[in-house]
């Protein structure tokens, strides 16, 4: 997506609905009235202050710091903005219901944070270690006026997989929105140094997941649901020391694009998110060297690594009726760097 400068003459029909599409459903939700969020604590800061947020946003070099697999959002130094006294809900997704994977901390939790203010109900899947998170996330949730369903399990293993689908749709009603998000990272400086129990984990987490996860949701889905997938610029431009990882998240983009066409005459869209590098729990768990998470982001034009909060927005807009002429495609949040 280098063609940026190019868009005038270059950018297909298509493309300027999408890249308007989603201009629009940004916009939006930056100029939102505060609604739903009121009700998460009485703290939320003034528009002129939320707009300034990203100035305040910290850049490295980073304190030395590591965590074992999975990391805690609450013991990051400095600690991940996931929106909790930012994101200001409009009702764009009111009465909606959703599942999100990996939905304790990081991009997840942001999705999650956002969603309920958005009106929507939400269910979190997360690993029983990242108990902690997950409880501040349905706490938040449930401030926000919306109900909250705590679904703790390792999606690696397919049964697990339906019954955190089936339990999400028991326990909400129904589903409408199902953002496969949760994901396995590690960091290895050579093909040699991953074992197969490294790269199983790895493919079982990013890949067999989505598979059983999505399979087990499209039939409690009807027109107007929406399938959000993370994937990652390291799909597009793959790091030599994420080998196992970005040929996940390479699959996540062809997938998304190939489902988004069976789904579409079904009404149910199917997109995706390609983040840049962003702070999260994964980076301290093995996903980046201690030398690299000090280091993080500094790469990227806005030198700094994104927050959780600053991809909500997207997530938002890929799941509402705004987007109803949106599928296949994956949106980039990277910082001015990276692919798409």
């Amino acid at each position: 997506m280098s063609s940026e400068d190019k868009q005038s003459d270059s950018v297909t029909p298509s493309r300027r609905r999408f890249v308007g599409t989603v201009a629009a459903g940004v916009a939006a939700s930056a100029a939102a009235v505060p609604v739903l969020a009121q009700q998460a604590g009485g703290n939320q800061p003034a528009a002129g202050a939320a707009r300034e947020a990203a100035k305040r946003y910290p850049r490295p070099p980073f304190p030395n710091q590591d965590q074992s697999w999975p990391a805690l959002a609450s013991k990051m130094t400095p600690r991940p903005d996931h929106g909790e006294t930012t994101y200001r809900g409009s009702g764009r997704l009111a009465g909606r219901k959703a599942l999100i994977t990996g939905g304790d901390s990081g991009i997840g939790r942001a999705a999650a944070i956002a969603y309920a203010r958005e009106g929507a109900d939400v269910a979190i899947g997360y690993l029983p270690a990242e108990e902690p998170d997950a409880r501040e996330v349905i706490q938040l949730i449930r401030d926000a006026g919306r109900k909250a369903v705590a679904i703790p399990g390792d999606i690696r293993d397919e049964a697990f997989c339906k019954k955190l689908v089936d339990t999400a749709v028991r326990e909400l009603g129904g589903l409408d929105i199902l953002v496969n998000n949760a994901a396995r990272q590690q960091n290895n400086d050579s093909i040699l140094d991953i074992t197969s129990e490294q790269f199983d984990w790895t493919i079982k987490t990013n890949v067999y997941a989505v598979f059983w996860i999505t399979k087990a949701a499209i039939p409690h889905m009807k027109a107007g649901s929406a399938i959000i997938n993370t994937a990652s610029q390291t799909a597009y431009d793959p790091p030599e020391k994420l080998l196992d990882y970005s040929g996940t998240k390479a699959f996540e983009v062809a997938f998304t694009k190939s489902l988004a066409k069976q789904m579409a005459a079904k009404g149910i869209r199917v997109n995706a998110v390609a983040p840049g590098p962003v702070w999260t729990p994964l980076q301290l768990a093995g996903g980046n060297s201690p030398e690299g998470r000090q280091k993080f982001g500094e790469d990227t034009p806005m030198k700094r690594p994104g927050q959780p909060a600053e991809l909500a927005a997207t997530f938002v807009t890929l799941a509402s009726d705004e987007s109803s002429y949106t599928t296949g495609h994956v949106y980039g949040v990277a910082g001015g760097g990276g692919q798409p």
